[in-house]
């Protein structure tokens, strides 16, 4: 009996083998099959992605040239009484300086010493190496730099604020003026 069933085990043991080399190879296929289904919608999608890419590339330069150009137009247009006008973004506003200026010196006086001052704080303005904003990028009242220019000159503080907060965020990484309109 022992024999018989010894028989029996081996005939079923070549059973199952032949199903299971019957399955991995119909497995096999699917794989194989799935695998090339895959690499052709890879390829598509990726075919599909680098035309957007390109169209992207496209409108964003064609965008920008229409931004140069309506600079270009209202700068020919505007003049006095212009009611749009191009803003140079993250230049610092002279009024305040200027009405301070007429304050504290008399004469000639005034307008040196607004030149000397709007020019200092746009040059301060424009170093890169100057960061006074918090976390959320909104300029730090309690700047060093800040904090004198406000106990000296007063409300001109809000007119170098404006102008760091414009450059921040119209050019943050050249730190420069740039139109706008």
């Amino acid at each position: 009996m022992t024999k018989q069933k010894n028989e029996e085990l081996k005939k079923v043991r070549k059973e199952k083998n032949e199903e299971l080399k019957k399955v991995r190879k119909e497995l096999k296929q699917i794989i194989t099959d799935k695998d090339k289904m895959l690499k052709k919608v890879m390829k598509e999608k990726k075919e599909e992605l680098e035309k957007g890419k390109g169209q992207k590339r496209q409108s964003t330069y064609e965008l920008q040239e229409a931004h140069t150009e309506l600079i270009k137009g209202f700068r020919d247009l505007s003049g006095e009484g212009s009611v749009i006008g191009v803003k140079r973004m993250g230049e610092v506003d002279e009024k305040p300086f200027l009405k301070v200026c007429e304050q504290r010196f008399n004469g000639e006086n005034v307008g040196l010493q607004h030149a000397m001052l709007c020019s200092e704080w746009q040059k301060n303005i424009n170093d890169s190496a100057w960061h006074p904003f918090k976390l959320v990028e909104v300029v730090d009242d309690e700047d060093d730099k800040l904090k004198k220019l406000s106990k000296e000159l007063g409300d001109v503080m809000n007119a170098v604020k404006t102008a760091l907060e414009e450059l921040n965020d119209f050019n943050p990484s050249g730190r420069y003026s740039v139109p706008a309109l």
